[in-house]
This record gives structure tokens, C-alpha cells and sequence, in this order.
């Protein structure tokens, strides 16, 4: 009977003993998968929103692709406005015709007529001291009367230098030393030269002519390569105020040239 007793006692000890270690092993993993969970969790943070403000992503794409910018209302704007390139066409252009009869008048002032003129022999370069130097820079020139020019050195030293020079221009003049200055005399105009001034004349106002035409081009092309962003009410008369100028310095140089002809003719 105590036999029986002891084991019955020893059974309820392994029993209790048993449903304790089962207990424990349970709260052991129940923490474990506590564990698990949360560094599952740690591990599946949600995501953080890395993505650029929609301002600067449009941005990006418009500097990046060199698209247009847009404006509040969501539709493309245009950041460059049309350039007004009507004043500098129209100074460039009258710039260069007026560089054309300032060309033009200065070869008809070469041309001897029969009239003493100051301005014939400006042209002449004169050598003196190793250095050659316009005849305007070495001495004053004037008129004593229609038929006679007197020529005053700044040095009387030049005045040989001077006298060399004008003998040798195409002038056909032949000056003489009085004191300390020259007097040269205006020939008369043979025919053989008046017709031959008048063909220089002629060639001289094709010349000039041409340059004032290859300004227009010049002008006319600006404006075409300007006229995607000017309309064309603005490309028109832009077009015609190039025209009138042209017209405007074309009549200039014909009349300079008919006059130099009727002096030439009149003064034979």
C-alpha cells in the first residue's frame, strides 16, 4: 500500500513538473515570435515618399527635354518675346549706303574739270622724310580764282616734296614756286578728256549703285531670318522702308554724278 502510495505521489510530481516546462516552453515562444514580429515589422517600414514636388519635377523635364516652361493655366508660355529688329536693320543699312556716297564723292572729287576746286588734290600722297602722308596734312590749298590753285606748305621745307607730288597725280597739272608757296593753274579741258571723265563718272555711279543695292540684300535677309516672330503687317513694312531707303540713295548718287558730268562738260 505505501508502495503504491509513493508512486501515485511521484506521478502527480512528473505531471505537474511536465505541464510547468510545457508552460514555459509556450511563454518562450510566444516572446519569440513577440520578437519576430516586431523586427518583421522594423524590417516592413512603410515606405518613405522620395519623389520630387511636381514644381521642380516640371522643371527638371523642361530644362532637361527644352521644352517651354508653363504658365498658371497649365497650357505652354512663351519666355522669349519677339525682338523689334526694325531700328538696327534700317541704321545698319543706312550706315553702309551712306559709306557708298561718301566713297562716291570722294572719287569724283579726284576728277579734274576745268574749274579750280580745293579738294582736287586730296587724293595726292605725298613722300616726305621716309614717310608718306596725304597732301592735306602737309599744306593748305585754295582758291585764287576760278582757273587757279594756290598751295601753302606747313613747312617750307616740304615744298619740293609737294611740287613732286602734284606733277606726278594724273592731274595734268604743273605748279610753280612762288616764294614759299606753289601756284598751279587749271589747264583747259581737252575733248579727248571730257569724254574720257564722263565714262569714269558712269562706271563710278554703277559702283556705287551696286553697293547700295548689296545693303538692301543685306537688309532684306535680316529681315527674313527675323520674320518667324514678328508678324507679317511688321515684316512688310519693315520690307518697304528698306525699299524707299535704297530708292533714296540711288537717286542720291545719280544726281552727284549728273552734276559732276555738267561740270566737266561746261567748264571744257
Amino acid at each position: 500500500m505505501a508502495m503504491l502510495v509513493r508512486r501515485a505521489a511521484s506521478s502527480r510530481n512528473a505531471i505537474a513538473f511536465l505541464r510547468r516546462c510545457s508552460s514555459s516552453s509556450s511563454s518562450s515562444l510566444v516572446v519569440g515570435r513577440n520578437y519576430s514580429h516586431k523586427a518583421t515589422t522594423l524590417l516592413r517600414a512603410p515606405d518613405l515618399d522620395l519623389k520630387l514636388p511636381s514644381f521642380l519635377r516640371d522643371s527638371r523635364r523642361g530644362f532637361a527635354k527644352g521644352k517651354k516652361s508653363r504658365d498658371d493655366s497649365g497650357g505652354l508660355a512663351d519666355v522669349s518675346p519677339p525682338v523689334d529688329i526694325g531700328p538696327s536693320v534700317k541704321a545698319t543699312a543706312t550706315s553702309q549706303m551712306e559709306a557708298a556716297i561718301d566713297a562716291l564723292s570722294r572719287d569724283l572729287t579726284k576728277l579734274r574739270t576745268g574749274r579750280a576746286s580745293p579738294g582736287m588734290l586730296d587724293h595726292i600722297v605725298v613722300e616726305t622724310g621716309g614717310l608718306k602722308m596725304p597732301l592735306s596734312h602737309l599744306a593748305l590749298v585754295s582758291v585764287l580764282d576760278p582757273k587757279t590753285l594756290s598751295i601753302n606748305p606747313y613747312d617750307p621745307d616740304t615744298v619740293k616734296e609737294l611740287e613732286k607730288a602734284i606733277v606726278s597725280s594724273p592731274l595734268g597739272l604743273n605748279p610753280k614756286l612762288d616764294g614759299q608757296r606753289l601756284i598751279a593753274s587749271i589747264p583747259p579741258l581737252t575733248k579727248e578728256h571730257v569724254q574720257a571723265m564722263c565714262k569714269i563718272v558712269t562706271k563710278s555711279s554703277e559702283v556705287v549703285k551696286q553697293s547700295i543695292r548689296r545693303a538692301r540684300q543685306k537688309a532684306l535677309d535680316t529681315v527674313k531670318k527675323g520674320a518667324s516672330g514678328l508678324p507679317k503687317d511688321e515684316v512688310k513694312r519693315l520690307e518697304k522702308e528698306v525699299e524707299e531707303l535704297t530708292k533714296k540713295f540711288v537717286k542720291s548718287a545719280e544726281d552727284m554724278c549728273k552734276s559732276k558730268e555738267n561740270e566737266i562738260t561746261t567748264q571744257a
